[in-house]
């Protein structure tokens, strides 16, 4: 699933090609919206909330869109070949004089009011790449719960919004504890260290191609999809189980040397499954 830096980045290449420029064609492949026309309206923006995108239109409408695990926005010059797809998977197509967004298996598409954006992204947590973010208020929404395990927190986008399954188990080894430590466990001085951690690593990722977390050359991430190649920083192999609340389950990475905590048990049940109605939107 894209993280909060690579909605940014989408939001940054819609908005670059759209903005401020008429559609000369709208096409919206799914049934509810099949006969919507956005042809002769201006783009007014298009911004990142956490991990939704928000594309204005000229008299107060809103394309509402979220690329969960493969979705994508691309966007292509006049003529040039659409290659993000079959055209199958083609769910949007935005056109303006010179410039053609495309979007491919968007499993979120609607069209909203402006003013009504709120019922899409209100239950959203303090944005990290966002004029809204808010570190206190993001801290205290992770700690609220002691017993749920910090990993689980951290995904939650109503506790913030941003981060993904990469930063989550990155964060975690920054922070040196496991993903599955209660946040109530969490040393006091470590938890002060999440919130501005968090949106450093995002901010510094923004404008890459490439995500790196290391601060190393030959090494992007220290260790998310590393299992179970050796820890960079202690030579103990980097270990992976699922993490999550039986429905939406993420592989979760980490250094059983480097980070301190509970490890899972293999088979043991999730006692928190029943306790929340979690959002990874």
């Amino acid at each position: 699933m894209p993280e909060g830096d690579t909605v940014w980045q989408t939001a940054r290449r819609l908005h670059d090609a759209l903005a401020g420029k008429v559609l000369t064609r709208s096409d919206f492949r799914v049934p509810k919206y099949a006969t919507v026309d956005l042809t002769g309206r201006a783009v007014v923006n298009t911004i990142a909330r956490g991990k939704h995108l928000l594309t204005r239109v000229e008299g107060g409408l809103t394309l509402h869109s979220h690329l969960r695990m493969d979705g994508a926005w691309k966007v292509y010059g006049t003529g040039e070949r659409w290659k993000g797809g079959p055209a199958h998977q083609i769910r949007a197509v935005l056109a303006a004089p010179d410039r053609v967004a495309v979007g491919y298996r968007l499993p979120v598409l609607e069209l909203l009011r402006t003013t009504e954006e709120d019922r899409a992204v209100g239950h959203l947590g303090p944005d990290l790449l966002g004029p809204d973010w808010d570190p206190e208020q993001a801290l205290a929404n992770v700690l609220a719960d002691p017993v749920r395990p910090l990993g689980e927190a951290l995904l939650d986008q109503r506790n913030l919004a941003g981060i993904g399954n990469v930063y989550k188990s990155e964060l975690c080894f920054l922070l040196g504890v496991t993903p599955w430590l209660p946040v109530g466990s969490l040393p006091a001085d470590r938890a002060a260290k999440l919130p501005a951690l968090a949106r450093r690593l995002l901010e510094a990722n923004r404008d890459r191609l490439v995500r790196r977390t290391t601060g190393l050359r030959d090494h992007d991430l220290f260790v998310y999809g590393r299992a179970p190649r050796p820890c960079l920083r202690c030579g103990a192999s980097v270990r992976v189980a699922d993490q999550g609340d039986g429905s939406q389950e993420r592989p979760t990475y980490w250094c059983p040397a480097c980070q301190t905590g509970p490890a899972p048990a293999p088979g043991s049940p999730q006692r928190w499954r029943d306790r929340y109605h979690r959002t990874n939107n």
